[in-house]
């Protein structure tokens, strides 16, 4: 039976064998995918300002709540705190993007059936900010969730000085699309 993107997944690490994911143990975890479709880069983006402080993604209802202003607009995120390694820079990454995206984002389980899993593999300046994103995986379906992946990163920068941290300041992150359009980030999936 071939593999689609819509195959039964019922654990990350099962989501992560099915799809050539290998788990990489160095100064954090990182992912790194074989037998991409493209590899895509993608320019140095503008960062959002600092602001009130982000919320936790433990409950959708209250990060989407705190992330509004009183008029219904996103809040500007918070200005992020430093790191240890680069597993805390991607741990913060991931809870920045479900703040920057509270509409777009779902942090309950997954779905069984997943619409698209775009990879991303985002490199920092050592202020934190983006210097360059490159896409690791492109779905084989609903490629347009690639670019709101993209998007959604650009939206949750900058990221923390990373200046203390050994090279290189990358971290991956894989984006767990619903039939919705909703993304989860796979770290907060753990």
């Amino acid at each position: 039976m071939p593999f689609t993107d819509k195959t039964f997944v019922s654990s990350p690490l099962r989501l992560a064998i099915r799809w050539g994911l290998r788990s990489v143990v160095a100064a954090g975890l990182a992912l790194s995918t074989t037998g991409c479709d493209t590899l895509r880069t993608i320019g140095r983006p503008d960062t959002v300002p600092g602001g009130t402080p982000t919320s936790s993604p433990g409950n959708a209802q209250a990060d989407r709540e705190a992330t509004r202003d009183g008029l219904g607009q996103p809040r500007p995120l918070g200005p992020p705190t430093a790191s240890r390694s680069m597993a805390e820079v991607r741990l913060q990454a991931a809870r920045r993007l479900v703040a920057a995206n509270p509409q777009g984002t779902y942090t309950g389980k997954p779905p069984d059936i997943l619409l698209a899993i775009p990879v991303l593999t985002v490199e920092l300046n050592a202020d934190g900010s983006i210097r360059r994103i490159e896409v690791m995986r492109y779905p084989r379906q609903a490629r347009d969730t690639v670019d709101t992946a993209i998007a959604a990163v650009r939206r949750a920068a900058p990221f923390g000085d990373v200046s203390r941290l050994p090279k290189p300041w990358k971290f991956n992150e894989t984006f767990l699309f619903n039939d919705q359009r909703k993304f989860k980030p796979m770290t907060l999936d753990r």
